[in-house]
């Protein structure tokens, strides 16, 4: 059989392979391998026959049929790859439809959740104010110490409703996005005798492009992911990094983030009050590396009064710190979570300023006050409809007290144990039982006792 008749035969064949393969173009993701992997043996085939052509003599008829084959291969390669293209395209549009909706090229969502907390507790040390924000979740440096002890004081809440809205819009190869977020905690308004009306406050303000983020946000130096499934707004306060504010933020892809945050400098006084200087002149530096389940963030500040606060002077101090945190896998659902925290000049950045970042001498100098602080928590799902947390914190301060005097937090501890019920998905009916008790420099202690009972719908 001559080397023409060979190529003839050869591409009838491929022609055929060809339209099949044209005709699979708008299949699913394993059609398309399966065109990827026909084009890879037509050209093995193709090679083959070239590799023999070369070895005999041949016509220009017959090399310019396989240049044809070779041209044909190609160009259904291309039109593969638009096509997956297309189906990349078609998936993220079908998701954002599924998840928001669309304004010109900017998608829109919009979440959060309704939650209702209902509220009994006591205090050994003194009863929380009525309508308070105290009586809302635990505030560590609160509870009070020293006075008459209350009996079981029960209160509603709805709250700590959230709303949040985002967008995205792409910009060339980038994405541009936005991050809206309010509730009515720690707010002025409302009462209980008719209508417990709230105003709404800002949590968080950010946008990002391209690992870069500007606005309000979560600081750099806490992990939130670390946080305990708990009732409660937050669970483990006295032993939690907690600080929302502006900052300029890059992260990397390989876990690196670093951030310039706002910074201010709170000093106790010598009769143990908290001053507010407002007098810092450099941001707060925040390094942090995230593995899969691993967080460690260091941080640095700049600690600043001037003449104007004490009239002793200006005088600046660093502060400085480190924060071990996670979440661990415990078999196939359960997991545990941590987090450890040490330094100096921290006091506001620990457990909603339980103590303040430094004193002042008679001289107006300052002084640094180191903490610590940690909590642990293990998480435990039932089955597919329940879950349990149990979780303890501490939180330990060293206050200069022949400046401070004795009447600032010295320790608080805390430790939870709650069961939560999901009927449906993202519909959660849960019960918690907290005990909290702060003790002070001179010595004083007073606890907490809380049930919390709570229903919360997230959307």
């Amino acid at each position: 059989m001559s080397v023409f008749s060979t190529m003839t035969g050869r591409r009838l064949h491929v022609a055929g392979v060809l339209l099949a393969a044209s005709a699979l173009v708008p299949a699913t993701a394993h059609a398309q391998a399966s065109i990827e992997s026909r084009l890879d043996r037509l050209e093995a085939m193709v090679a083959a026959l070239q590799e023999r052509m070369d070895s005999q003599q041949t016509t220009a008829e017959t090399a310019a049929a396989v240049a044809e084959m070779r041209a044909a291969v190609s160009e259904t390669r291309a039109v593969a790859a638009q096509q997956k293209q297309i189906e990349e395209r078609i998936a993220v549009v079908e998701k954002n439809d599924r998840d928001g909706f669309r304004i010109g090229d900017t998608t829109v969502k919009l979440g959060g959740y309704v939650k209702l907390d209902a509220i009994s507790e006591r205090t050994s040390g003194g009863q929380l104010a009525g309508n308070a924000v105290t009586r809302d979740f635990l505030l560590p440096g609160t509870i009070p110490i020293g006075g008459k002890g209350s009996g079981w004081d029960t209160d509603f809440s709805a709250r700590q409703s959230r709303i949040i809205l985002t967008t995205q819009t792409p910009v060339g190869n980038h994405s541009l996005g936005t991050h809206l977020e309010m509730d009515f905690m720690v707010t002025d308004g409302g009462d209980e005798r008719v209508s417990n009306s709230y105003s709404p406050r800002l949590r968080q303000a950010f946008l990002t492009y391209d690992g870069w983020l500007f606005g309000q946000a979560w600081s750099t130096f806490q992990n939130v992911g670390a946080l305990p499934d708990s009732l409660d707004f937050v669970g483990t306060m006295p032993g939690t990094v907690f600080v929302r504010q502006p900052m300029i933020r890059y992260k990397a892809k390989n876990g690196l983030s670093l951030a310039l945050e706002q910074p201010e400098t709170t000093v106790t006084t010598a009769s143990g009050g908290r001053v507010t200087p407002g007098d810092d002149g450099i941001p707060d530096i925040v390094a942090r590396y995230d593995s899969k389940y691993f967080t460690v963030a260091g941080i640095l500040r700049q600690l600043k009064v001037t003449d104007d606060d004490f009239g002793l002077g200006a005088d600046s101090a660093f502060g400085y710190g480190i924060s071990v945190s996670g979440k661990v896998p415990v078999g196939a659902k359960d997991d545990f979570r941590f987090m450890a925290t040490a330094g100096k000049g921290l006091g506001r950045y620990l457990g909603a300023n339980i103590v303040n970042d430094a004193a002042v001498d008679a001289k107006g100098d300052l002084h640094a006050i180191a903490t610590y602080s940690g909590f642990a928590a293990f998480r435990h799902v039932w089955n597919a409809k329940m879950r349990s947390t149990i979780a303890g914190s501490y939180f330990k301060a060293d206050n200069p007290t022949s400046l401070t005097g004795t009447s600032p937090t010295d320790s608080v501890w805390n430790a939870l144990a709650n069961i939560i019920y999901s009927p449906v998905p993202k519909l959660d009916l849960g019960v918690e039982y907290m005990y909290a008790e702060r003790e002070n420099e001179a010595g004083a202690s007073g606890n907490l006792q809380k049930v919390q009972v709570s229903a919360k719908y997230s959307f």
